[in-house]
């Protein structure tokens, strides 16, 4: 049984002090970090993950996630990034209770990366994710569209994927005037991720919206587009 001591202690054994502080200085929120790498705390994560039931699983997400460790919280989303998961009411819950913690795009996208197959699972919970756009927390409106871009990725949408896509870009173009960096950041990945399968609906979007965006979003967001 993997439990809260034995995940902190297999972290802290594959911990280098020396690249601790450059973590530190990198992704600049205020926390303890071990120097550890993603490739390692994903091994990890998945050995602990074939021994234990979803659960359980949840529980050890959310002690270690509680620590307010970098490497600890990237192991939590880990721990609960998987597409098949039954039941997983629990672990959606747990991810979308995090969304208001979110301080760091590392973190945040490694918990949306989990969040996102729950989405995928039971897109209800879309009405969930909608109430973060108008969130006052920058990184939880950011959330609303890192967790979807699943939709951005189909060639050929079902109709019930077309009209999600369609809502998530109406919740962007409210976003377009928002001066945040990362919130610009976000529309232009959806739109460019989006403009590889959809281009019409990219280029529909930036005709309509696009001089409301920061001129570094606009240009990203029509890179793939001919």
């Amino acid at each position: 049984m993997v439990t809260l001591d034995t995940a902190l202690t297999a972290l802290e054994a594959a911990a280098d002090p020396a690249k601790a502080p450059e973590m530190a200085a990198y992704h600049k929120a205020p926390r303890r970090y071990l120097g550890v790498t993603v490739p390692q705390i994903t091994d990890l994560a998945n050995g602990w993950r074939a021994e234990m039931t979803v659960e359980d699983r949840v529980a050890l997400a959310d002690a270690l996630w509680q620590t307010d460790i970098h490497e600890a919280r990237v192991a939590a989303a880990k721990l609960l990034t998987q597409a098949r998961l039954r039941p997983d009411q629990a672990a959606w819950d747990l991810i979308a209770s995090w969304v208001s913690s979110f301080d760091a795009w590392a973190i945040a996208d490694h918990a949306c990366d989990a969040g996102e197959r729950r989405l995928l699972a039971d897109p209800s919970r879309l009405d969930t994710v909608e109430t973060w756009t108008t969130s006052p927390h920058m990184w939880t409106r950011r959330a609303a569209l890192v967790m979807t871009l699943p939709w951005t990725k189909q060639n050929f949408p079902k109709p019930e994927d077309a009209a999600i896509r369609d809502r998530v870009l109406g919740w962007a173009a409210g976003y377009v005037a928002d001066p945040d960096w990362f919130i610009q950041k976000a529309v232009a990945w959806w739109l460019r991720d989006l403009s590889k399968h959809d281009a019409d609906r990219t280029r529909a979007f930036l005709a309509r919206h696009g001089e409301a965006m920061k001129p570094f979003a606009r240009k990203e967001a029509a890179r793939l587009l001919a």
